[in-house]
């Protein structure tokens, strides 16, 4: 068995060895708008559940070696909004395209193909073609480092009827799509490959 020790690593190694062995991770698909009304749209497979009193989610924004914030963080940040979209299998190509490293002016939904939906509680967008989406206040932001876990409590869940059997989630109709380590991602039925443009 080899060890690892993190003092010993560049920072990439680690991420590597992390996102390779926390699988699958799930992905929040994360819709803010910034301040000049610009709408952004990016995944982080980072994410989580913290509480379920109230309902509170996380995504975890890495910073690059600038140290710049993510947009959908400062984002966040000066709206106090955000919500997360699931990413189902049919939209993950979207997904991926909504990825790419573009300028802060750069409208992601439109670039990505899907629709913005904005919410009925927070002044945010959702994903219209995804078959969930979650709208969020920000609750808390505590940074780590190079990264930052951004809580937000949620405020509505929108879910797809056919995906609903009362207040249980059918998973094979959600069929929500993981990360797992380099270009490989997983759903509730396969495994599949893309490479980020």
């Amino acid at each position: 068995m080899t060890t690892f020790r993190p003092a010993d690593l560049p920072w990439r190694d680690a991420y590597k060895l992390l996102t390779g062995l926390v699988t699958p991770r799930p992905i929040a698909w994360v819709g803010t708008r910034s301040a000049d009304g610009v709408a952004n749209l990016a995944p982080y497979s980072f994410f989580n559940v913290a509480s379920s009193e109230p309902p509170t989610v996380l995504f975890c924004p890495q910073m690059a070696d600038g140290h710049d914030d993510k947009d959908s963080l400062a984002n966040a940040e000066a709206t106090g909004v955000f919500t997360v979209s699931v990413v189902s299998r049919d939209l993950a190509e979207h997904m991926n395209a909504s990825a790419a490293s573009v300028a802060p002016d750069v409208d992601e939904f439109a670039l990505a193909g899907v629709t913005a939906v904005e919410g009925d509680v927070v002044a945010a967008p959702y994903v219209g073609e995804a078959k969930a989406a979650l709208e969020c206040r920000l609750f808390e932001v505590v940074r780590i480092g190079r990264g930052a876990v951004v809580f937000g409590t949620v405020v509505a869940f929108h879910i797809d009827d056919e995906a609903l059997d009362g207040t249980r989630v059918l998973p094979e109709v959600l069929d929500s799509v993981g990360r797992l380590g380099g270009p490989n991602y997983t759903s509730t039925r396969d495994i599949f490959q893309m490479v980020r443009p």
